[in-house]
């Protein structure tokens, strides 16, 4: 009788809970089997693992073979535990050593030659390994995500055969910590592409400076998705934390391979006005993250705002709020973060006129129209902007290289942020109450000036709280110490639209 623990990591949302893998050899009749809560993928390793032994020169033992990935409550899918369930199954037929085994833990999926397949999902748990400061052995197609969690003493094998033989004491495997990556983003555009607007731009630069919500709103042609597009450009990248934490959204999402060179971009998501709330949201059987979770740190860019469904748009009301997404199922509950920035563009009407003055839409289509965004909703935008008509001069003399482009306004966002940072430890979209107490100040003037602005434009608490954040972020931008009338009358100025 041989028992033999090793370690692993299961996927749980963006957690990683350790899992131990216990492998018995006992004397009976020839079987293999293996409890613990596997799903199909897990259940189907016993064919995948005997074969990968017998392949890579091994015996596979011909006695009664128990697997118990513990613990036994918790759900365990896809193929990560078949490396770490060969290696025990060899170590109890005392085919490898067990000296290092221990050590560390295993992520591989074995292909029926023994060669290392990659494992989606990976950075949660590299992660988890990294803070509890433990080794960790891999397939080489994973070098990369374990290049982005650092400091962490990894080695990839290309096969079975390799991991044996260091295990006896033979070749030492590869280091994956000495991998080089990438710290520069690459844009494919530029705000200096952006021909006049320059209320709008002005909109965008407040808006990455202080992660506020925007609403802009014109007929076709103004620039809308162009600005949209453009955001991301003028915002600093990711710091480490934020990057992995990124990454790891996107690897549990299956979203493909790893840009090293541009690993710390802000994502930038623009899914079709005909998405579902589960794809918005996330969903399914496991829950896995939604739009909203892949933009976290980034964009959501709701391109015709006005198509897509009101009942999708309405399950965006509580992310807004609290930046976290619950996904609640019968047998599974998990919580994503979804803290992203909120873009939506659309036109005034039905038709896209240029004014609400000569629409020829009807009153009845006009109603039908506006209905589709709720006042709650509405009232979670922090800017609502109106883009007119590009003037035709604007067209035919300015020129690119005359205009700002991202780098200049990337430099002011830059300074903006470390400023809030410094000052509170978050951005002024993320104030909470009792900050904007201590923070945003005003004086005799500004509360006048505001009160008439709360009076006159019939502004809810939340508007408010949201008037004095944007306040502060334009005060910010500008140098200023404290809030004056005129951060407060721009802020005003942001929200104030005549369809609504």
């Amino acid at each position: 009788m041989a028992l033999t623990e090793l370690t692993t990591r299961a996927e749980q949302g963006i957690q990683a809970p350790e899992v131990c893998v216990e492998v018995h050899i006992s004397n009976g009749l020839p079987a293999f089997s293996i409890v613990g809560l596997p799903e199909a993928a897990v259940r189907e390793s016993r064919d995948r693992v005997r074969s990968a032994i017998i392949n890579s020169g091994f015996e596979f033992p011909t006695r009664k073979i128990t697997v118990n990935l513990a613990p036994a409550d918790l759900p365990k899918e896809g193929g990560r535990y078949d490396l770490a369930i060969a290696l025990g199954i060899l170590a109890s037929s005392q085919q490898i050593q067990t000296t290092l085994l221990n050590q560390f833990t295993y992520f591989a999926e074995l292909a029926l030659s023994g060669e290392l397949r990659p494992v989606n999902g990976l950075i949660p748990a590299l992660i988890a390994c990294q803070q509890a400061n433990q080794k960790v052995i891999l397939g080489q197609h994973n070098i990369e995500e374990a290049a982005c969690v650092g400091p962490l003493e990894a080695k990839s094998a290309r096969d079975l055969t390799e991991v044996c033989l260091y295990l006896n004491g033979g070749e030492e495997l590869t280091r994956v910590d000495s991998y080089n990556l990438g710290t520069d983003t690459n844009y494919a555009m530029d705000m200096a592409e952006v021909l006049g607007q320059p209320h709008a731009k002005r909109a965008i630069e407040i808006a990455a400076a202080g992660n506020h919500h925007l609403l802009m709103m014109g007929p076709p042609g103004t620039g809308k998705s162009m600005l949209a597009h453009r955001l991301i450009t003028v915002m600093p990248t990711l710091s480490e934390q934020e990057a992995l934490q990124t990454l790891s959204i996107h690897s549990i999402s299956g979203q493909g391979d790893i840009d090293i060179n541009n690993w710390k971009t802000r994502p930038f998501r623009s899914p079709h006005h005909t998405v579902s709330p589960i794809a918005l949201v996330g969903g399914g059987s496991p829950p896995k993250p939604g739009e909203i979770s892949l933009a976290h740190n980034g964009v959501l860019f709701l391109d015709e705002l006005t198509e897509f469904n009101r009942k999708t748009l309405e399950v965006l009301r509580e992310p807004l709020e609290t930046g976290m997404i619950h996904i609640s199922r019968a047998a599974r509950q998990v919580c994503y973060p979804a803290d992203f920035q909120l873009v939506g563009a659309m036109n005034p009407c039905p038709g896209g006129c240029d004014s609400i003055e000569a629409c020829e839409c009807t009153a009845e289509q006009l109603s039908r129209y506006r209905n589709k965004l709720s006042s709650p909703f509405l009232d979670r935008m922090d800017m609502l902007i109106e883009l007119p008509r590009i003037n035709k001069e604007d067209l035919l003399h300015q020129k690119i290289k005359d205009q700002e482009s991202s780098q200049e306004v990337r430099q002011r966002v830059c300074q903006a942020h470390a400023k809030q940072i410094k000052r509170q430890g978050c951005l002024n979209g993320r104030l909470n109450n009792r900050q904007l107490e201590s923070i945003c100040r005003l004086d005799t003037p500004s509360i006048a000036l505001l009160n008439r602005a709360m009076e006159k434009l019939k502004l809810s608490a939340r508007s408010y709280h949201r008037v004095l954040k944007l306040s502060q972020t334009i005060a910010d931008l500008s140098g200023l110490e404290h809030i004056t009338t005129d951060c407060i009358g721009e802020a005003i100025g942001f929200r104030r639209v005549s369809h609504y």
